[in-house]
């Protein structure tokens, strides 16, 4: 397996980089969007990036188009990084959502969450139950580089449980 940081993205402006760059932070990875019933979620984002930063948390957020950074940063007022484009499907699917299901190859969703049969209400079923499900689907990497959980795109960035896997993430030097 490849360590998360040396899997090569690209930021917002098309420059290369690599996660080698949040080495040492906690990072909340987010496949995010623009035309979705989940966009509430950028201000819950946001939040808790402002909340947390200081002690070492990055929110990352990777579109699934070219137009979510302008959107997000007017619309949502983001602050926190938006980087380029990827894929999460299967079929083209980038290395480092590759490597993050790999990690955590399934979502924890909240107590009594209908998102599975509302998705399958619209026609969008998983091929296989480690496929990214929608938008907003979230995994925590910890400070070592190691995806430590994995959260459904339903699960608010601010509920419980997704506050104390930071919380305990970040306490963890």
């Amino acid at each position: 397996m490849t360590s998360l940081y040396q899997v090569p993205i690209q930021r917002a402006d098309n420059t290369s980089t690599t996660l080698a760059d949040y080495r040492g932070k906690v990072l909340l990875i987010v496949n995010v969007a623009s035309a979705c019933g989940l966009t509430p979620q950028y201000t819950a984002l946001e939040a808790i990036y402002e909340r947390y930063r200081e002690r070492g948390l990055v929110v990352l957020g990777f579109p699934c188009n070219e137009e979510i950074h302008a959107f997000c940063t007017t619309k949502f007022d983001v602050k926190f990084p938006i980087l380029a484009k990827l894929e999460v499907n299967p079929a083209h699917r980038h290395p480092l959502y590759k490597e993050l299901i790999a990690e955590q190859p399934a979502a924890t969703f909240t107590a009594g969450s209908d998102f599975v049969a509302k998705m399958k209400g619209y026609g969008i079923v998983a091929e296989s139950p480690s496929d990214i499900l929608w938008n907003f689907e979230k995994f925590l990497v910890d400070r070592a580089g190691n995806a430590i959980a994995r959260f459904s795109p339903d699960t608010a960035p601010d509920d419980p449980i997704v506050l104390a896997a930071i919380e305990t993430a970040l306490a963890k030097q």
